[in-house]
């Protein structure tokens, strides 16, 4: 499994830790970390609708803070869950960029059996980190 969740970090928030091979990768496991918070079972999300996402940030870690924060948006302001299925990072001298397809559905709770309402991604303890087996990110999320 690309992503942990990690106990006894924090009372009233979610905590885990994703990792990947490649950057990209590790950002697409934290976004499936991210809605695996939210609904029981990630396979009941079906790709019904698709939307195309591009972001920007001077910082990589603030770039994954920015993809996340836009999943948790959709989520809020159109009752739509959204699973990443491709992303590209790309780096200049001054800025990263992201570019990501997603697929998803509008909440049915018929369907997507909820866990806990995310708000928001903190930046307590937030890192984005290469290691040597790869990239990890540690994120808590505020429920």
């Amino acid at each position: 499994m690309p992503f942990e969740y990690i106990d006894d970090i924090a009372i009233a928030d979610v905590a885990f830790r994703a990792v990947g091979q490649t950057v990209e990768e590790m950002f697409i496991a934290a976004a499936e970390a991210t809605m695996g918070a939210m609904v029981e079972r990630l396979e009941a999300i079906e790709p019904r609708e698709a939307r195309q996402i591009a972001l920007s940030s001077p910082a990589l870690d603030m770039l994954l803070f920015n993809l996340l924060q836009e999943i948790i948006f959709f989520k809020d302001a159109e009752q739509l869950l959204l699973r990443i299925e491709s992303l590209t990072i790309t780096s200049d001298e001054a800025q990263y960029g992201a570019k990501a397809s997603a697929r998803g559905e509008q909440i049915d709770s018929g369907r997507h059996e909820t866990i806990v309402d995310v708000k928001a991604v903190t930046l307590h303890r937030f890192t984005v980190e290469q290691t040597a087996r790869g990239w990890e990110c540690f994120v808590i999320l505020d429920i």
